[in-house]
């Protein structure tokens, strides 16, 4: 049985998440603000969060980026009635695993508390760090180190160099760069993906003019040769 914390302040909400996720089989634990998330997520191991914005004490962004900082590497949807792309992206960098827009449709909820708790299973299933080069990349602490030195990479960063890593050899498109590290629902131009690869190269190739590991291929996309 997957645990999971939901976090909601209003009440009818949290009543009516859960109801519905403890009929379809969830070990659920609630929290009302903030503060008694960090709590909770910090007492225990939860397989996954759904995290409201909007909440007293600290909102969600701050609960997020603090229990990262933390260690905590939970998956983490992020449940609010904004539907600003640029906060969808903000949530996303401060290391939210995807984004429910309210108001949202149960069945919505519980196929994308599915399809995270998949891609979380088989994110455990990968080896805990990777070397390619001078480069190491600890996938348990989300941490990168070149040299044996922290560089200082975003979660969108991280989570695109994990996307090239898993898929090491094989072209990946922008497209489905855009999928694998935004997602469907937030709208990213083929030039933001140009330029997080750019900033990703900065830190990981030793001459970002012509890169080793992450290659251009023209007129299709990239490759990471590892």
């Amino acid at each position: 049985m997957s645990s999971l914390l939901i976090v909601e302040d209003d009440p009818g909400i949290a009543m009516g998440l859960e109801d519905d996720l403890r009929l379809d089989g969830y070990d659920v634990t609630m929290a009302r603000d903030g503060e008694d998330a960090l709590r909770r997520a910090s007492a225990r191991t939860f397989d996954l969060i759904v995290l409201d914005l909007m909440l007293p004490k600290k909102d969600g962004y701050q609960v997020c980026r603090e229990l990262r900082h933390a260690g905590v590497r939970t998956p983490i949807i992020m449940l609010t009635a904004r539907t600003q792309d640029a906060e969808k992206i903000l949530g996303l960098d401060v290391g939210a695993d995807d984004y429910v827009t309210k108001p949202f449709n149960p069945m919505e909820l519980r196929a994308r508390i599915k399809a995270v708790l998949r891609r979380a299973a088989g994110a455990a299933e990968r080896p805990l760090a990777y070397r390619f080069g001078d480069v190491e990349v600890d996938f348990r602490r989300c941490e990168v180190r070149r040299g044996g030195i922290l560089v200082d990479v975003s979660s969108l960063e991280f989570k695109l160099l994990s996307a090239f890593i898993e898929r090491r050899g094989n072209v990946l498109t922008r497209d489905q760069l855009l999928e694998a590290v935004w997602g469907q629902d937030v709208h990213v131009t083929d030039r933001a993906v140009d330029n997080h690869v750019v900033g990703l190269r900065r830190k990981i190739e030793a001459d970002p003019a012509e890169p080793r590991f992450i290659t251009s291929i023209r007129g299709m996309g990239y490759r990471f040769d590892g």
